[in-house]
């Protein structure tokens, strides 16, 4: 059974960074494309970053891009997303997700097979 569970979220400062991981059991990470979400109260569900399998190449959306970096580590079996230069309207719940197949670019969170629980990161002074 494949499980994703999140952690790392919190509350930072403006400016501040944020290291977010994602353990998966029941598969590889490298096996399917692992994609970061985030939700908003009463906004949609955006696509952040993913690691599309099996090359290894990483998206960005525009809004993080040069603020977030999206890894992978096989060995531990876990994506990582690092967060750096907060902004208030990165305050969001966090999810990780796992395509087995679809559009790995741009990101459709209907296309994702399975879900993490969430990690809420809050953004505020």
């Amino acid at each position: 059974q494949v499980q994703l569970v999140e952690s790392g979220g919190g509350l930072v400062q403006p400016g501040g960074s944020l290291r977010l991981s994602c353990a998966a059991s029941g598969y590889s990470v490298d096996y399917y494309t692992i994609g970061w979400f985030r939700q908003a109260p009463e906004k949609d569900r955006e696509g952040v970053s993913c690691i599309s399998s099996p090359d290894g190449n990483v998206y960005y959306a525009d809004s993080v891009k040069g603020r977030f970096t999206m890894s992978r580590d096989i060995a531990k079996n876990t994506v990582f997303l690092q967060m750096s230069s907060l902004k208030p309207e990165d305050t969001a719940v966090y999810y990780c997700a796992a395509l087995a197949v679809g559009s790995v670019w741009p990101m459709v969170a209907s296309d994702y097979d399975y879900w993490g629980q969430g990690t809420q990161v809050t953004v505020s002074s």
